[in-house]
């Protein structure tokens, strides 16, 4: 089969041709890829950012959003048959640790990451387990919804949070409206009664995000903060939901923060820079998000499926990979881009 795989850091990918992956254990699932999502994780793995964090031998196969159809399944396999369409949790789990048992896949003591740390989905086909593949709906198209496997896991986790943590009134700020960001949008306008404020430098970007649920946005041309802060009478939102994480994003979205407010970190990049005391003297909280896990990933689906979140993507051929990652390094990918074997 076709696969497009890192051979070494700071160069390019490849497309190579590799054994279809097989059925290894009873719990194995083999899915044939109908789309896989181009994800900006992509381009930092090639920067080497993830080099010595994984140790993964190269080459491999990338790709970690995938979706697609069963094509062969082990002989415990019971949740899906041959030809189900599925959508793939980015982690392949153990179900035995603490996290497992408390249903905090993401945290699993056991896993694997494919596309990361294991062969990924820009590829024909891919191996997975049972634990993993969520069924989706009838009338959703793989190549349509396979960014929701991380990119939309990661932020639907995040805006799961945040409509835990606020009421109906409140204000949350969302910094980046691009790939992930106007994914947590609609996540925002469909769980949570939250004011949302949208910020982002591509006037095109926001307004897409007023478009699908915003009710402010502004474009950073460097007055945002005082913009908001306008917004929000001078105490800022209680929630800030940060998709950026570099380029001062972190430093201007500290200083939309209200008092005991939540500042939400889904993009990296930069680090912040606090001063501990005006942590402690305003009680703000700074909270991590990574992916999701196997049951956010199931109620994100249901939101899919019932129309309350829908991708805008970019489609490409497999052999179209770096293209697509040019385009999305360059800026020029509104929403998603996916590769289609």
């Amino acid at each position: 089969m076709k696969a497009v795989q890192v051979v070494g850091y700071h160069t390019k990918l490849q497309l190579n041709d590799i054994p279809v992956p097989k059925v290894e254990s009873p719990f194995d699932v083999i899915v044939k890829i109908g789309g896989a999502g181009v994800c900006r994780t992509d381009l930092h793995i090639l920067e080497g950012q993830w080099e010595e964090k994984t140790g993964v031998a190269l080459p491999y196969t990338i790709g970690h959003e995938n979706a697609g159809w069963v094509h062969a399944i082990g002989s415990a396999v019971t949740n899906v048959s041959e030809g189900d369409k599925v959508i793939l949790h980015p982690l392949i789990t153990c179900g035995l640790c603490r996290a497992c048992r408390f249903g905090d896949d993401v945290h699993c003591q056991n896993s694997s990451f494919p596309g990361i740390d294991t062969n990924g989905g820009y590829a024909e086909y891919i191996r997975t387990t049972a634990r993993s593949v969520v069924r989706i709906d009838d009338g959703l198209a793989p190549a349509d919804v396979a960014a929701l496997a991380d990119a939309g896991l990661t932020a639907y986790h995040a805006i799961a949070k945040v409509a835990r943590t606020t009421r109906p009134g409140d204000v949350c700020v969302v910094i980046g409206a691009g790939g992930l960001g106007h994914i947590g949008i609609q996540v925002l306008k469909a769980i949570s009664g939250a004011t949302i404020v949208v910020l982002d430098r591509n006037p095109a970007a926001v307004d897409l995000a007023l478009k699908i649920g915003a009710d402010f946005g502004i474009v950073a041309d460097g007055t945002q903060v005082e913009q908001v802060l306008e917004l929000t009478r001078g105490h800022g939102a209680e929630a800030v939901v940060d998709f950026v994480g570099e380029g001062g994003a972190t430093r201007e979205g500290v200083a939309m923060l209200r008092r005991a407010g939540n500042y939400f970190v889904v993009g990296y990049g930069e680090n912040i820079d606090v001063p501990t005391i005006d942590i402690i003297s305003t009680e703000i909280n700074f909270i991590g998000n990574l992916v999701g896990s196997y049951n956010d990933l199931q109620e994100l689906m249901v939101l899919a499926a019932q129309g309350k979140v829908t991708l805008h993507t970019t489609k490409y051929k497999l052999d179209e990979f770096q293209t697509a990652l040019d385009d999305l390094d360059a800026g020029l990918v509104r929403g998603r881009a996916i590769l289609v074997p």
